[in-house]
């Protein structure tokens, strides 16, 4: 019987868990959205919670029992000093899981991405649409030149 034990072992030792944990949560904060498995999604999305509800208390205590969970000072700064205002008026549930189709090659572990809301959008870098239209300019150029 599992009477009192709390969360998934996701196949490894306590201590390597808590190390898998602390990398996600310090890239999750850092890019805001990160890809995993749909386990480790699920476990990762509770330590981010906990880290920004810290965050918004906002005192020198809460400030080192964020760095000594997550050992990062620029991942600290940014908690408290962006994430905590961002979500000053959400009552919980600052992450989402999206389920992605397919599976992994390696094991056929089923992918997530995880990511916190309300993040600000940011613009995908497209082609300049410039050089489509300067080689169009220049084709058209060339055969009246032949003529």
């Amino acid at each position: 019987m599992r009477h009192n034990v709390d969360g998934r072992q996701i196949g490894s030792s306590a201590t390597h868990r808590q190390a898998i944990f602390r990398a996600m949560a310090i890239n999750l904060i850092r890019s805001e959205q990160i890809q995993t498995t749909v386990a480790k999604a699920k476990e990762i999305r509770r330590v981010v919670d906990k880290l920004i509800t810290l965050a918004k208390k906002d005192t020198l205590h809460a400030r080192r029992l964020a760095f000594a969970r997550i050992r990062d000072r620029s991942i600290v700064t940014k908690l408290f000093n962006e994430l905590s205002k961002r979500y000053s008026k959400r009552p919980g549930g600052y992450t989402r899981v999206l389920r992605l189709d397919g599976t992994r090659l390696g094991d056929g572990a089923e992918l997530a991405v995880v990511e916190l809301v309300d993040r600000p959008v940011v613009e995908a870098k497209k082609k300049p649409a410039k050089a489509k239209a300067k080689k169009a300019a220049d084709h058209d150029h060339d055969h009246d030149h032949k003529h």
